[in-house]
């Protein structure tokens, strides 16, 4: 699994690189998004939404909002949205 560290970042820089490396990732391939930036809770699913892979976990740890996503095979719109209470 690959840890991108996105930390201190502001929108939109953590949903493009998260997007980047998407475009690298074999289906099914794994990473681990940690950032500071509150709005990431949102663009984090939307661009998700956007490109048919999912998010398998969002965790939080102190100001850091760690977010677990799967690399799909093909997009299926709506996959990205898991219940996001805190």
């Amino acid at each position: 699994m690959t840890m991108l560290d996105l930390k201190g970042l502001k929108c939109p820089l953590p949903a493009l690189r998260i997007r980047k490396a998407l475009k690298t990732m074999a289906p099914g391939d794994e990473i681990t998004a940690a950032c500071t930036d509150p709005l990431a809770r949102i663009d984090i699913p939307n661009l998700l939404n956007e490109t048919g892979d999912q998010l398998e976990a969002v965790e939080e740890d102190g100001a850091v909002l760690l977010f677990r996503i799967r690399k799909n095979s093909a997009p299926s719109r709506g996959s990205g949205n898991p219940d996001l209470r805190s």
